[in-house]
């Protein structure tokens, strides 16, 4: 679905994946850190060459590829950054994500939480529906199309689901959430989700009764749902944006945002006559 957005999307959706790459809300293996890497310095500083960037991976150290890095990782970047000689920023960033979105935790926002046993577990919040994990496993999924109602009382979240092929009446599962607030704010992530992805079009927002209601009333209020925007960005004309590296200098930015120039190459010496 990347293909789809603009070169402008797609940079953005990659700055925020690398940020929750190193604030560790996004955890990859050794392999995928060294393989995402080798796509942000294709993007970031262009084709490998051996006079701009030396014989080693040295010139890797100013740029932050995961929360923890050692020399064998920018070692190993290094040796696939090679590969990619070619790949212009925009085609770099299309890469990256394709290999992003592989991630078991790509794209899920967790919430920890209390099962009717009281084990702790962990509810995420993603595209496919509410996902429920222990011990860093996940071990249940509910899609929002299986989801009939979604509520929350108190420090309890609560979903109730369709009867299934073998079930003839409809099921109520709750969550206990640390507390009132914390509940309140994952009810109203699932409802946005919820309605977002399952929706074809907004619901109408309603006038306030005369009379106050006590329970909850919230609703999405988005301007588009999932199949909007989606038709949306097939619709939409792509910006004048391109990313270019510079020929004369190559250019990285480290943590801090400090930008580090590096001398352009010689130039070869003219023909004499």
């Amino acid at each position: 679905e990347y293909f789809y957005l603009n070169s402008l999307n797609r940079y953005q959706i990659c700055l925020q994946i690398r940020n929750d790459i190193l604030s560790g809300k996004l955890p990859c293996s050794f392999v995928t850190y060294a393989l995402l890497g080798s796509y942000t310095a294709q993007a970031e500083l262009g084709d490998y060459n051996e006079y701009e960037h030396g014989p080693s991976y040295h010139y890797l150290t100013d740029i932050k590829f995961a929360p923890v890095q050692d020399d064998e990782l920018l070692r190993r970047i290094h040796e696939q950054h090679k590969r990619h000689k070619g790949q212009p920023p925009n085609a770099a960033d299309l890469h990256f994500l394709e290999n992003a979105k592989k991630l078991a935790m790509y794209g899920v926002d967790l919430h920890p939480a209390k099962d009717s046993e009281n084990v702790d577990i962990n509810i995420g919040v993603s595209a496919n529906g509410l996902l429920i994990y222990r011990d860093k496993l996940r071990i249940n999924r509910f899609a929002w199309p299986k989801i009939l109602k979604i509520s929350y009382k108190k420090r309890y979240f609560y979903i109730k689901l369709r009867p299934s092929d073998f079930d003839q009446y409809e099921s109520t599962i709750g969550f206990k959430l640390p507390t009132y607030r914390a509940a309140k704010s994952l009810w109203k992530i699932a409802v946005e989700h919820h309605a977002f992805f399952r929706l074809r079009r907004p619901e109408e927002i309603r006038k306030r009764p005369i009379i106050p209601r006590f329970n909850s009333t919230f609703r999405y209020t988005g301007k588009y749902t999932y199949h909007q925007a989606r038709q949306l960005l097939l619709d939409r004309p792509n910006p004048d944006f391109e990313r270019s590296l510079n020929k004369r200098m190559t250019k990285s930015l480290d943590a801090s945002g400090i930008e580090i120039n590096r001398p352009p190459a010689p130039r070869e010496p003219s023909p004499t006559n």
